[in-house]
């Protein structure tokens, strides 16, 4: 592990305080690990389920280790935030960044765009896609939620943040999948934030719109172009996203619980 990471303007804020982020190999779980780490958090994990990609991040960071992790199976985040607990003890920030898209009804939409006609996806989209989805965007959300609630509640304290998406608000045309499974992370979030108050543990949900990351880098550019509106900012930067995330995720937000905060720039209001 490298010590070039350089103590940032809130260098306190999570001084001696142990995390885990998911989905840390790249964009805003990337965003997010190397921020905390430059506000002198004492540990960060890093869980992925690129394995090489986290490790690669943690190199970076002092006070960091990588771990492989699907989200998707329950009993794997189980027993990575009990490796946590028994490595430091505690677990007092989550941030869970995991997620996936499909990158085939992507192509479906921006093929229809390009055509000039309107996406036809929901009658081609198969179970197997759907199930991929919602096993990884909203159980395994659940997943990471049950295990950093029993991790935090012996000690009456800790914040989780999840990172959702605007697209639960706007649910993008032909992309059913994708906006329900993130209406359902915002849903359980708050569920559970609203459960876990009385126990000192803090949950709150940021939701970004369009965000530079190698999950829009993949997005055909007939669907990105859709995304450009001259009149609100354009795509934020996963450093942005994860300004926020931490916002969360400190004391300064010690009255924000089951918040969903929107983060797309003006595109829309709720």
């Amino acid at each position: 592990m490298s010590d070039a990471v350089q103590l940032g303007p809130f260098q306190g804020r999570f001084r001696d305080r142990v995390a885990m982020v998911t989905g840390a190999g790249s964009g805003i779980g990337a965003a997010v690990a190397r921020q905390l780490a430059a506000e002198g958090v004492r540990a960060v994990v890093l869980a992925d389920v690129d394995r090489e990609a986290a490790g690669a991040v943690a190199e970076e960071l002092p006070g960091a280790r990588a771990t492989a992790l699907d989200v998707a199976d329950a009993a794997a985040v189980d027993g990575a935030v009990e490796d946590v607990l028994r490595e430091y003890g505690r677990l007092d920030v989550m941030v869970h960044a995991a997620g996936v898209d499909d990158p085939r009804a992507k192509q479906w939409i921006a093929d229809a765009l390009s055509a000039g006609r309107p996406p036809e996806v929901t009658g081609w989209l198969d179970d197997a896609a759907w199930a991929r989805v919602m096993r990884v965007n909203l159980d395994g959300t659940f997943h990471v939620l049950r295990a950093s609630v029993r991790a935090m509640r012996p000690r009456a304290s800790g914040a989780i943040v999840v990172i959702g998406s605007s697209s639960a608000f706007d649910a993008p045309v032909g992309y059913p999948h994708y906006a329900a499974s993130k209406a359902g992370v915002h849903a359980v979030s708050q569920a559970v934030a609203k459960e876990v108050v009385a126990d000192g543990i803090r949950v709150n949900v940021v939701a970004p719109g369009p965000t530079r990351t190698g999950m829009a880098a993949r997005t055909p550019e007939a669907l990105r172009s859709g995304f450009a509106d001259p009149r609100v900012r354009p795509y934020a930067t996963a450093d942005e996203i994860a300004d926020i995330a931490l916002f969360l995720a400190s004391d300064a937000a010690a009255n924000l619980v089951g918040a969903v905060l929107l983060a797309n720039g003006g595109r829309f209001t709720t």
